[in-house]
């Protein structure tokens, strides 16, 4: 992750989910925020209800690939939080990065092509 810092605070976390634009699906919630900085901030929220640490770290995991991936596709300059629910434990990878991708569209997250 290249241009991102992780989000680490616990106001920072609040801000994005009460301020922020949101989208959800069975796997995921995503807050956006616009940060005002040059380089875009990253927060995983993995609950206790999704499974036990083994499984949480792998979800964890996964969504950090994910977002490394394709953060060349996401717009910088925004506070990213991904809320992984119950689901996402039983999701295969490509199922995750489906689910991301397409929340990050719906909130305008993705950058627009240029190229035709």
């Amino acid at each position: 992750m290249e241009h991102t810092v992780s989000l680490k605070e616990n106001h920072l976390f609040r801000r994005a989910y009460n301020r922020g634009k949101s989208a959800a699906d069975s796997r995921l919630a995503l807050y956006v925020r616009r940060n005002g900085r040059r380089n875009s901030r990253l927060g995983l929220t993995v609950s206790t209800k999704v499974g036990c640490a083994v499984v949480r770290n792998r979800v964890r995991r996964r969504l950090r690939e994910i977002y490394r991936l394709n953060e060349e596709r996401l717009v910088s300059g925004t506070d990213v939080v991904i809320v992984a629910r119950v689901r996402a434990a039983e999701s295969g990878y490509r199922q995750l990065e489906k689910s991301f991708l397409k929340l990050a569209d719906k909130l305008s997250l993705l950058k627009k092509d240029v190229s035709p």
